[in-house]
């Protein structure tokens, strides 16, 4: 698997409700967002538009979420992005997202099925994808 990338972010007002914590379904964009850079990181290219041109469709087929830890605006992220798994026909990301003491404060599993964009039918990962990603 690749080395796990680092992704920092801090908690901006729009994040948050009026009372300044961070809306629920914030955290599932924290972990697309920070999941979308490592990927940069790991193909050496714009991640998303990479990820495409394998010629495959990979919407997320599974997310899975928790969030341990109060977060409010202005708290500074530090967010891990590892490869948890590849698998026949997808790929599964794990997510960590730490403030700044290193306190876990969210964790995510988000897993990607590959799709022919032709045929909509899933497919194997492709070759040069898992090499990138194992």
């Amino acid at each position: 698997m690749p080395d796990a990338v680092f992704v920092s972010r801090t908690v901006s007002f729009g994040d948050c409700d009026p009372a300044g914590v961070v809306f629920t379904p914030r955290f599932s964009y924290f972990a697309i967002e920070a999941i979308y850079t490592a990927l940069d990181s790991w193909l050496g290219a714009p991640g998303l538009r990479t990820l495409m041109g394998f010629d495959v469709l990979p919407p997320v087929r599974a997310m899975s979420v928790e969030m341990l830890k109060l977060l409010t605006w202005d708290d500074e992220l530090s967010i891990k992005v590892s490869v948890a798994k590849v698998g026949v026909h997808s790929f599964t990301f794990r997510v960590e997202g730490f403030v700044r003491d290193e306190t876990l404060a969210f964790t995510a599993t988000v897993t990607h099925v590959c799709i022919s964009p032709e045929t909509k039918e899933v497919v194997a990962v492709p070759e040069r994808l898992r090499a990138l990603l194992s």
